[in-house]
């Protein structure tokens, strides 16, 4: 059973690289990983909203941007560290600062990356 549900965008080639990374380290199958640009996904929330930010569920909460990153670190034991030290509101709202900033240069780097993987 997954101790933790992450949404991701399946569409996104930054996203897939990430994801494909974060499956590698759970090596004990603890974060269950939902392709939210799968049409037959369903949502357990907006499909947009889900698209627009990584969304997870951790203990039944839903979260979503640095919280959701840091839930999924948290089921991680190598990434454990930073997802207890991201508990703080300060270190979280910093990472969720650095979040933001990444969302904005998102469709950039996916463009970039998106040539790079036709060529």
């Amino acid at each position: 059973m997954s101790a933790v549900t992450v949404w991701f965008d399946g569409s996104c080639p930054l996203c897939l690289r990430e994801i494909a990374l974060m499956r590698r380290l759970d090596r004990r199958d603890c974060i269950r990983f939902v392709d939210v640009a799968d049409p037959v996904t369903v949502c357990p929330i907006d499909r947009r909203t889900l698209l627009a930010r990584l969304h997870a569920e951790e203990n039944g909460q839903m979260l979503s941007g640095a919280a959701a990153f840091a839930a999924m670190w948290r089921a991680i034991p190598l990434l454990r560290p930073l997802g207890l030290v991201a508990r703080n509101r300060y270190i979280l709202g910093l990472l969720e600062w650095l979040y933001i900033k990444f969302l904005f240069a998102r469709p950039a780097l996916q463009s970039f990356l998106g040539k790079g993987k036709a060529a």
